[in-house]
């Protein structure tokens, strides 16, 4: 009795935060974590950004701010523990606020039916879920840049929370958005970036090694597409990014269409290799079946961790 009791309290908090976000998706007038991170790694960056060792810098900060949140977080939860259900609902909150599934894919259905009105709101809307510049972006861009932040967003903001929250628990996965975001706000490759941020970016890198091409394999299983594993192997090393291309490659494999290749980030030119070959035109079809890969995907990730949990004695 003891045992199942123990296993319910690790599995109820991962269900009711998962379940939240698929319902509610991210919480516009609450206050986000990810908005917290967010503001400190900007004032972070504006005062030590400057002058001499700004990577020396950089990654002091970003070790710094990821070794707060795991350690805050930690004790927390290790202060909760005398309060079972306090825990319980503490993690599901984490869980509720690190996970990103619905939101993205809301914002991508709405790229869609934008462009589909006009090539200005399209650009407009894949703006808000895009870092590339967005201004010059045909119709066949602005759709292919939606699906690739789709399939990238599966492992950055689905199943790599999962996979820390499963190594590490709530502590973990929090860390790890901490991560994520610092890598999104200063892992840029251009001038004012590339040495404050270099750090954060190898960190984010490492983080996602194992998340993304998880990711890639779920995308595949869901999909009955496991003969794909060829195609995500050879073309997902071919991004610039060493986890990117592997959801991305997936999601063009099943899709048969083609990712990747030149775009400009504030101002600057980046050549990205092309993912798949067939260049057609992408539909609100190809994004209803990405939309059905992603949320299956998610369940059987969620799956995945409560049966490592399980297996490992540890829920």
């Amino acid at each position: 009795m003891y045992a199942e009791l123990f296993s319910l309290s690790r599995a109820l908090p991962l269900l009711s935060g998962w379940l939240l976000d698929w319902l509610l998706g991210d919480p516009e007038r609450l206050p986000h974590p990810v908005v917290l991170f967010g503001r400190i790694i900007a004032w972070g960056e504006h005062r030590l950004n400057k002058g001499r060792h700004r990577r020396l810098k950089g990654a002091l900060l970003a070790l710094t701010l990821v070794a707060g949140v795991f350690g805050g977080c930690w004790w927390l939860f290790r202060f909760l523990s005398q309060w079972p259900v306090a825990e319980a609902v503490a993690a599901a909150i984490v869980v509720f606020f690190c996970l990103a599934g619905t939101t993205l894919i809301r914002e991508v259905r709405m790229v869609f039916e934008a462009t589909d009105r006009s090539t200005d709101e399209g650009r407009r809307q894949v703006a808000r879920i895009v870092g590339r510049d967005t201004a010059e972006l045909t119709p066949q861009e602005v759709r292919t840049a939606a699906l690739e932040t789709l399939a990238e967003n599966l492992s950055d903001g689905v199943v790599a929370p999962l996979f820390w929250l499963m190594l590490a628990g709530p502590a973990g996965m929090l860390a790890y958005k901490m991560v994520n975001t610092l890598d999104s706000m200063i892992g840029y490759r251009t001038e004012r970036y590339r040495l404050f941020g270099c750090v954060a970016a190898r960190m984010d890198d490492v983080a996602n090694y194992l998340p993304a091409r998880l990711t890639a394999l779920l995308m595949l299983a869901v999909a009955g597409r496991l003969d794909l594993l060829a195609f995500v192997a050879r073309n997902g090393r071919r991004h610039a990014s060493p986890n990117s291309g592997y959801p991305e490659a997936a999601l063009a494999g099943i899709l048969n269409c083609r990712f990747g290749g030149p775009h400009h980030y504030f101002g600057q030119l980046f050549s990205k290799p092309y993912i798949g070959t067939n260049e057609r035109l992408l539909t609100t079809a190809d994004m209803l079946l990405s939309v059905r890969i992603n949320r299956r995907a998610e369940v059987l990730m969620v799956c995945v961790v409560i049966a490592v949990w399980g297996l490992l004695g540890m829920i």
